[in-house]
């Protein structure tokens, strides 16, 4: 069981690195309405779009470095309780929880940064 849990923390994880890194250095061209962080904020314009893939990006890659460091010490340390997969099983929901966090954080950050219209304050 402990190297299925490490296997599935590890990929929660580096599945956010690889895509907050994706999203900040390579974000998608043009809005769009397949690939990318979609919002209605966020497909305002070129400005709103851009700063809502990095931000998001960034956040993602910060939040998977953080959450993978502490699965892992988490699954490694907890590996001899009786209660084991019970436990590997709220730290992936956790985790899912790390990886949804993005879309509020965003929201926020982008109405700190631009108004109602996508126009930078």
């Amino acid at each position: 069981m402990l190297n299925i849990s490490l296997i599935i923390t590890a990929i929660m994880s580096l599945t956010m690195i690889v895509f907050g890194f994706l999203l900040s250095k390579k974000p998608p061209k043009e809005i769009n309405s397949i690939i990318g962080y979609r919002s209605q904020m966020s497909t305002k314009n070129r400005d709103t779009w851009e700063f809502a893939h990095k931000y998001s990006g960034k956040v993602w890659i910060r939040s998977g470095v953080i959450n993978g460091v502490i699965s892992v010490v988490l699954a490694l340390t907890l590996q001899n309780l009786s209660n084991y997969s019970e436990l590997i099983v709220a730290l992936i929901y956790v985790q899912l929880i790390i990886l949804l966090l993005v879309i509020p954080l965003t929201e926020i950050a982008l109405r700190k940064m631009f108004d109602k219209n996508g126009i930078k304050k």
